[in-house]
């Protein structure tokens, strides 16, 4: 497993995570790409002061997957490999509640879905430039009934959303539907009454692709309506699939619904590779306080654990958290505790 401990905070949960994993003895073995400030530390001499070496990019190759610690800085040159260079097009935000956290709700309880959001298309191509630019198309928006540069002194944003793309999310998200022991229900979510073309083509591939799971119930939901909806009835969706930034925004919202995103863990999928990393950033207001919530990397720990057949681990530590989070006696202080992540750890190892 190559680990890439992250920025600020981040290696505050990653390295505990690791040694619970080890005293497991589940035979896994951890190699240290050199990214970021490591990197830079390792070969003073070179000019170009790469925070991504080649060396890296080997190390990454050659592992079976990554445990990504979160990234605000240097070290997120490698995360960008791990996305694009790996192709890793399906990320997968599980959103389920946790007796004894935290929750803003009254009724958080039956709280159980996953956001697969597209992790490479949509605007975040990074395809951007001056409205100049595009005079010599002569590009008349459908709502504005002008050509787009006239609308004077501004930027654009290409959002690019392809067939290709949109059927291999849409196909994982029902084949992870299909194995989940939930609702066997898959939402998709679009702005498809403005954005006809490109969230009209991902809506219109979802109902193609849904014919070929007929033991799927299959429903959508323009964008801001599911957004209500995951608030008001979060307990109604099992499985949620929608284009790149919407579900960028809503995965983390989704954490909101369980107090924190403290609990909000990632995986990234592609076709023959992904990677681990909690989704709650590097919290550099708390980093060297060791008061970090771990269960984000923990749970993202979990879903590596799967992803290399280990079900039956990541189902024990699965357990053993939640007795933890029921036991209410070391949380951390985003879930009103007083504990450190050094305690929350040393508890969930008993409980182990």
């Amino acid at each position: 497993m190559a680990v890439i401990e992250g920025d600020d905070a981040a290696p505050e949960a990653v390295r505990p995570v690791v040694g619970l994993l080890d005293s497991l003895q589940l035979g896994l073995t951890w190699v240290y790409p050199e990214v970021g400030e490591a990197a830079e530390a390792a070969r003073p001499s070179d000019a170009a002061g790469s925070t991504f070496p080649d060396s890296a990019r080997a190390v990454i190759d050659a592992a079976d997957t990554t445990l990504f610690g979160s990234t605000s800085g240097k070290s997120g040159a490698a995360l960008g490999y791990l996305r694009w260079g790996k192709e890793t097009f399906a990320n997968v935000r599980p959103c389920r509640y946790l007796p004894g956290c935290a929750s803003p709700l009254r009724h958080p309880e039956g709280i159980d879905f996953v956001i697969v959001r597209e992790n490479l298309e949509d605007l975040y191509v990074g395809a951007e430039g001056p409205l100049a630019d595009l005079a010599a198309l002569n590009l008349v928006g459908r709502t504005i009934r002008k050509p787009v540069h006239e609308l004077g002194d501004g930027r654009y944003a290409i959002k690019a959303i392809t067939r290709e793309g949109t059927e291999r999310v849409v196909s994982f998200a029902f084949d992870l539907a299909a194995k989940r022991d939930g609702k066997r229900k898959l939402t998709c979510a679009t702005k498809h009454n403005m954005l006809r073309g490109t969230d009209g083509l991902f809506l219109n591939v979802a109902r193609e692709i849904a014919a070929d799971y007929p033991d799927i119930e299959f429903e959508s939901f323009i964008v801001d309506d599911f957004a209500c909806r995951m608030i008001r009835e979060p307990e109604r969706f099992d499985v949620v699939v929608m284009p790149n930034q919407y579900g960028d925004i809503l995965s983390d919202a989704a954490g909101g619904l369980l107090g924190s995103l403290g609990l909000a863990a990632s995986g990234c999928f592609g076709s023959d590779y992904a990677y681990f990393e909690p989704a709650h950033g590097t919290a550099p207001d708390i980093a060297g306080s060791n008061i970090i919530n771990p269960t984000a990397t923990i749970l993202s720990a979990t879903m590596m654990l799967d992803y290399l057949g280990l079900e039956t681990a990541a189902a024990r530590i699965e357990d053993a958290l939640a007795r933890v989070y029921a036991d209410g006696s070391a949380l951390t202080p985003d879930q009103g505790g007083t504990a450190t992540t050094t305690e929350f750890c040393a508890a969930l190892a008993q409980a182990l």
